[in-house]
């Protein structure tokens, strides 16, 4: 049965030269995509385009920076502030350092998020790095359904951005404020990922969902 694209896929980014390990996963993946398509499934394309996702980064950090403000300065208008990271060149340079240690940490919680749900656990789980775009990512190996699927990709959203922000507006510590209103941010893909999912509607009996190999969102396979 023919391919369906759904997602926003992006001719650069589908030519990109590969990796060993990612021309390997990858190859498995067709082959599975062959079998499936042999008995009667049909292939709809749910990625995203990772230019596309940085642009929309740029657009969502200004309510959230909003919003995150705004609840800030109300709930700690009385005083109690803590700015943590004015404390000279040091603090800001350790913030930043954990930023980027945040980046990394954000693909190993989709993995562990997902690896709970696979039948070997992390060894279903894979990690790479798109150096054209200095974007890591993880991807899962094997089936998951739609609710698996969308806890795994919202997870890092979630720790690593909704949770400290809640803490930075509760705690009145601006550190943690800011840490998550940028990992929030940076979870746009994510999002977008999991927005193509909720948004897609079918009729088909059965439906198997898996991300794929060496881009970002995943593919439906259904009948």
């Amino acid at each position: 049965m023919s391919e369906k694209k759904y997602g926003n896929q992006d001719e650069r980014e589908t030519s990109r030269e590969l990796t060993a390990a990612e021309q390997k996963r990858l190859d498995r993946f067709k082959d599975m995509s062959r079998q499936m398509e042999e008995t009667g499934y049909r292939r709809v394309e749910l990625t995203v385009s990772i230019v596309r996702a940085n642009l929309v980064a740029v657009i969502l950090l200004i309510p959230l920076a909003v919003i995150g403000f705004v609840l800030f300065l109300l709930k700690n208008r009385g005083g109690g502030i803590d700015t943590g990271i004015s404390r000279g060149p040091l603090g800001m340079l350790l913030f930043l350092v954990l930023l980027v240690a945040l980046i990394v940490v954000h693909e190993a919680i989709h993995g562990a998020s997902w690896a709970v749900f696979t039948k070997r656990g992390f060894r279903d789980i894979e990690f790479g790095f798109m150096k054209q775009y200095l974007t890591p990512y993880c991807t899962c190996t094997v089936p998951l359904t739609k609710g698996q699927y969308i806890f795994g990709a919202l997870m890092p959203f979630l720790v690593l951005g909704v949770l400290p922000m809640a803490l930075g507006i509760i705690t009145g510590f601006l550190p943690a404020l800011l840490m998550g209103i940028i990992m929030a941010d940076s979870a746009s893909g994510d999002l977008m990922i999991v927005w193509n999912i909720l948004r897609y509607r079918t009729d088909a009996k059965e439906v198997v969902y898996m991300d794929h190999p060496t881009q970002a969102g995943g593919v439906i396979f259904e009948r």
